[in-house]
């Protein structure tokens, strides 16, 4: 668990990247680069500033761990790059001792957010919101920036509000 004062530092700065990322995703099923370099520059900054210094700078092997296993996931075709690398620049913000707890989480946030996606696209006047986003279009595929995003507000708000 993180200093509850980090979680929320962590988590006002990084509500809008997530925002943009889950916006992304649906509208043109692709996280924007600018928007994984933003949430690691977030990262860069603010940890520095709310995390013991031998804690900020360990937390950087979780970014390199997440990118070689994205790089792996991404290469045998079972995530998109965009995924990968948003997970890598995400995982920073991850306390070790919370991994568990963290995967746990996205799991149901990945369904829940499936299930949603999946019910939202069929309503018409909803829909018609953001007709030409391209996620209502493609059956197979879902912008999994929405579950990582979310899970990631989730994880910090958790943390700032005590309930890890």
């Amino acid at each position: 668990m993180i200093a509850a004062n980090a979680s929320l530092w962590f988590l006002i700065a990084t509500l809008p990247i997530a925002f943009w990322v889950a916006w992304s995703d649906m509208a043109r099923m692709k996280i924007p680069n600018m928007a994984v370099l933003a949430l690691l520059a977030v990262y860069v900054i603010v940890g520095l500033l709310v995390l013991p210094f031998s804690e900020y700078l360990g937390r950087y092997l979780h970014f390199v761990v997440v990118l070689v296993l994205g790089f792996v996931i991404t290469s045998i075709g079972l995530a998109g790059a965009g995924d990968s690398k948003f997970a890598a620049a995400m995982a920073p913000f991850i306390a070790l001792h919370d991994a568990a707890t963290f995967l746990y989480l996205l799991a149901g946030i990945a369904v829940a957010s499936f299930v949603a996606h999946r019910l939202v696209r069929r309503i018409g006047p909803i829909r018609n919101l953001a007709p030409d986003w391209e996620s209502w279009h493609r059956e197979k595929d879902f912008p999994m920036g929405l579950a990582l995003s979310a899970s990631l507000v989730a994880y910090l708000a958790l943390g700032a509000f005590g309930r890890l």
